[in-house]
């Protein structure tokens, strides 16, 4: 599965169709806001949602940022699990 970054969102498309993605908004120069998770219906229960959020940590680690979760699903895995701490705002 490969994603792509873009302005402001991790994405997986496949036959020119968004399939997933993550989204974050800009605070300042040193955190974002994780703040919309979509993985459509077909994809559910595989993990996808995981694997997007783990390319943001790792994006956000080699620029610097900290994650602030504002969208429900990182809300949970920051609760749920200890390999977010370096990036949580």
């Amino acid at each position: 599965m490969l994603f792509t970054t873009e302005a402001n969102q991790i994405v997986y498309r496949e036959g020119g169709r968004t399939l997933a993605f993550i989204h974050w908004t800009t605070l300042n120069a040193h955190t974002i806001t994780a703040d919309h998770t979509f993985v459509d219906e077909s994809l559910r229960g595989q993990g996808v949602g995981k694997k997007l959020l783990d390319a943001l940590a790792a994006h956000a680690a080699a620029q610097g940022w900290k994650i602030r979760a504002v969208c429900p699903f990182v809300q949970t895995w920051f609760a749920r699990s200890g390999e977010y701490d370096g990036v949580k705002a």
